[in-house]
């Protein structure tokens, strides 16, 4: 049987007739055929898509902490089918990334950075040690890192950047990794009065909330620490200026977002007064310039929408760039703000329905950028 015609154009014209495709067709395409697959993960095509295509923004779904924690023996069944879930803001649908490609017994993807995810994984070993595993869920490529003990997994918070960097942040240390640079963890001592809450990189800096105020009032501050070298020690300092106010007293349980370019986003519940256990009165989104030091407000959820959030004392927030999510119990669906309307100034606030496998319980996730040619 002669083979399909599509079999016998030369390279170049197969790889200009796939990069008039979307990157959503394209992962599509690769479970074809053997031979789709072959062309759309090799590297001439993935250069190739590059100069083509911007990456897919997307929103990620961490596993749920009750889930993961309390209900291992159920855990253990869905991890012999682990996936990634994600929401495509623009097309307004879920998807499903297949991680079976992945050596190991269980997964919890916790971060991501330029087109490639960052995941907890389980060995087998008696130790119960856990591995960073970096991959591109995409081209199915990844990348085990050096082995941490469980207490990393468990109270570290990983952020990734630039050069397949990877920073642990505890309240008492930080482990870097510096991707090609080495293959060993440095480490180092936090001078940082309090746990650093909702770290995230901008650039080439860290920044991070503490809590440097009494059990009876929070008192909040942001820290900031350029990000370690070989010659460098990894030091936290204050940022604040006289200008800024109050502007960290009139919110509740502030929490920081990456912001698009060199910007950063402070998220919290507004409260309606200074007194101690005032009522807020919706949720505010601040953006900071960290070039010229200023604020600005970015977006207020509409009172509809606060009203399903009024009652909690606790809601999750995950995203990045000009899109930032918003999660809390009991409501089932995840409520979404979009800076990247053209002509809405403050945003655009929709739900997102259908959330898979979570129900009532809190979401937690990041941002992901998903492309083609990211090298794990």
């Amino acid at each position: 049987m002669d083979s399909p015609p599509i079999y016998r154009l030369p390279q170049d014209n197969l790889h200009m007739i796939f990069c008039n495709l979307s990157l959503r067709q394209i992962t599509i395409c690769k479970s074809v055929c053997k031979f789709f697959n072959q062309t759309l993960t090799s590297s001439s095509f993935r250069d190739l898509i590059s100069t083509h295509q911007s990456p897919l923004s997307l929103l990620a779904l961490r596993p749920s902490h009750h889930h993961h924690h309390h209900h291992n023996h159920h855990h253990r069944q869905a991890s012999s089918h682990p996936s990634l879930h994600v929401f495509d803001p623009t097309s307004n649908d879920w998807l499903k990334f297949n991680l079976t490609f992945l050596p190991f017994r269980s997964l919890s993807p916790v971060t991501s950075s330029l087109g490639l995810v960052y995941l907890w994984g389980d060995s087998d070993s008696p130790e119960s040690n856990k591995s960073l595993v970096v991959c591109n869920p995409l081209t199915r490529s990844h990348r085990v890192l050096p082995q941490l003990g469980s207490a990393w997994s468990k109270h570290g918070s990983v952020l990734a950047g630039s050069g397949n960097r990877v920073l642990v942040l505890t309240e008492l240390a930080t482990l870097y990794f510096a991707g090609s640079s080495s293959n060993n963890w440095l480490k180092f001592s936090s001078n940082l009065p309090s746990k650093p809450r909702s770290p995230v990189i901008v650039s080439e800096s860290l920044y991070a909330l503490c809590d440097i105020g009494t059990p009876w009032r929070n008192q909040w501050k942001l820290y900031s620490s350029a990000l370690p070298t070989f010659e460098k020690s990894f030091v936290w300092s204050t940022i604040e200026k006289r200008e800024w106010g109050d502007v960290f007293d009139i919110m509740k349980r502030p929490r920081l977002v990456r912001g698009l370019g060199n910007k950063l986003l402070m998220v919290g519940g507004l409260k309606s007064s200074f007194s101690l256990n005032a009522a807020c009165t919706t949720i505010v989104i601040l953006r900071l310039d960290l070039d010229t030091l200023k604020w600005d407000e970015a977006g207020r959820m509409p009172p509809d929408m606060y009203r399903c959030f009024q009652e909690s004392s606790k809601f999750k927030v995950f995203g990045g760039g000009n899109r930032v999510c918003f999660s809390v119990k009991r409501v089932g669906k995840l409520a979404l703000w979009d800076c990247s309307v053209k002509k809405a100034v403050h945003g655009v606030w929709r739900w997102i329905d259908g959330v898979p496998g979570y129900g009532d319980g809190l979401c937690r996730g990041f941002a992901f950028d998903a492309q083609l040619n990211a090298m794990p």
